[in-house]
């Protein structure tokens, strides 16, 4: 079997860190794994790191022409959406002109470019959302990911698959950033008080989960747009109290809460979550149950803690 070429960028993401362990599995792929600043994770063997900043074309351009791959995996992205609403410029950088510089450069070395997107480019009004449901985004972080998903897909020549995602959670020992499900044990297990909304509803995606989609996508050379998530719509107070069941808890620290009862520059949709029959037929995707989830999260965590202990 020959080998395969794929690089990832935002290799230090969460996505970006379980990509490298899936991929980093298989010695028939080798790995191109790019990011900015230092690598984040320990590199499998059959990955080499290289310094990347994807909002510089000439960058993008220089590393791609080099390594040649056969496939690229575009996570990189700005996705602090209150961020994105207070900065509208940056966002536009990181999340479309950076979609820009990787997706051309794919085009011309012939590699098939695998670009993950978000339930964000839906309004909230009729979630969940099949693949062909028509988005009408409410935030410029949902703005400029639509924006990102039509350029890739005006772009001659390219080979591209597009992977929306809704609320990625996961965890890794060396995340620059939390997750609600961190954020969630860390409060409960703190007895912190904290205000969860209640009239949101979403199908939280486990990160091993979403690996598992994208690697299944470059695999198969699967174009087009597929729905990647969990299958369980529930609301973040919903989330908050499986969580403190699972682990065990007390939750009269939780209190339940509407989104008008926060102020946050950017608006959400009410309402997303996805429906992923398409991945599950044809893909064979077949994502953890929530609860499993926390299992293998909870599983993780204590490997961590034991090493330290070391």
């Amino acid at each position: 079997m020959s080998t395969q070429k794929i690089l990832i960028t935002g290799s230090n993401g969460l996505l970006g860190q379980k990509l490298l362990a899936l991929l980093g599995q298989d010695e028939n792929i080798q790995i191109i794994a790019t990011s900015r600043g230092t690598p984040r994770a320990p590199l499998p063997a059959n990955a080499v790191y290289i310094s990347l900043d994807v909002s510089r074309a000439d960058e993008v351009e220089k590393v791609v022409k080099l390594h040649r791959p056969d496939a690229i995996i575009h996570t990189a992205a700005k996705t602090q959406v209150d961020e994105c609403e207070l900065n509208p410029q940056d966002c536009y950088l990181q999340n479309v002109e950076a979609v820009r510089n990787v997706a051309q450069a794919a085009a011309q070395m012939r590699a098939f470019l695998l670009h993950l997107s978000t339930d964000f480019i839906f309004d909230g009004t009729a979630g969940p959302y099949k693949e062909e449901d028509t988005p009408n985004p409410i935030s410029v972080y949902g703005k400029s990911k639509l924006e990102a998903e039509t350029l890739i897909q005006s772009i001659k020549g390219l080979q591209w698959a597009i992977a929306r995602t809704v609320l990625v959670y996961g965890y890794s020992p060396t995340l620059s950033r939390s997750n609600i499900v961190l954020w969630a044990i860390e409060a409960l297990e703190q007895g912190k008080p904290i205000k969860v909304v209640d009239d949101q509803w979403r199908t939280p995606t486990l990160a091993e989960d979403l690996a598992d989609g994208c690697a299944r996508i470059v695999a198969q050379r699967a174009g087009g747009i597929w729905h990647l998530s969990g299958k369980e719509l529930m609301t973040p107070y919903e989330m908050v109290m499986r969580i403190a069941r699972y682990f065990g808890y007390p939750t009269d620290t939780v209190e339940r809460a509407d989104a008008s009862s926060f102020t946050q520059p950017a608006k959400r949709p009410p309402k997303t979550g996805f429906i992923i029959d398409k991945a599950m037929t044809q893909l064979g995707y077949q994502p953890h149950s929530f609860e499993k989830g926390l299992a293998l999260i909870h599983k993780q965590m204590q490997r961590e803690s034991i090493s330290k202990d070391v």
